[in-house]
């Protein structure tokens, strides 16, 4: 029995970690960061996987990408797109799936602390990304701020919100089949 478990574990990883290859690599470029649904992505699988899960998926990403494998922003990967402008935020992904994701396994039924749990992943992600890229494009943290978090606050706060309310009919329905494992 835990041999199927396992399976299906590893299955389900899989499937969340290829859902985020297919919507990271779709993006709007606006400036040197563009606008990505990975954090979308990264939400549903934290709410379809729970939090350990989902953040392995993310990793799976990750590393899919920095292997060469064009699954980020603009159909790029490789270790320059993780070491380039964008990188930061990159990294930030995973450390925002595992503050969402706790948010969101330990208050699941409260709507609210799950929203402001992604808002505070979100946020530890735009410092990431906001430092790195202060750093590699050699600017300062205010500029680095203007360029690589006010124009995504907008279109961020509606991917939570998209999450917010889709989310949980997703878990509740892999629930309600008993395929939801956290």
């Amino acid at each position: 029995m835990e041999i199927k478990s396992n399976s299906y574990k590893m299955s389900i990883i899989g499937i969340m970690a290829a859902v985020t290859c297919i919507l990271g690599p779709l993006s709007i470029p606006i400036g040197v960061v563009p606008i990505s649904f990975t954090n979308l992505a990264i939400y549903f699988a934290i709410y379809t996987l729970g939090m350990k899960k989902g953040t392995l998926s993310y990793i799976i990403y990750m590393l899919l990408g920095f292997v060469g494998i064009p699954v980020f922003s603009g159909f790029t990967g490789g270790p320059s797109k993780l070491l380039g402008p964008t990188g930061g935020y990159i990294i930030g992904f995973a450390f925002m799936a595992l503050i969402a994701g706790f948010f969101i396994d330990t208050f699941f039924n409260k709507w609210y602390l799950c929203f402001v749990g992604m808002i505070l992943g979100t946020a530890v992600c735009y410092v990431f990304g906001s430092i790195w890229l202060s750093y590699q494009a050699h600017i300062p943290s205010s500029s680095a701020f203007a360029a690589g978090v006010i124009p995504f606050i907008p279109g961020d706060l509606v991917k939570i919100l998209i999450a917010t309310f889709i989310g949980p009919q997703i878990r509740n329905r892999l629930i309600k089949a008993n395929l939801f494992q956290a």
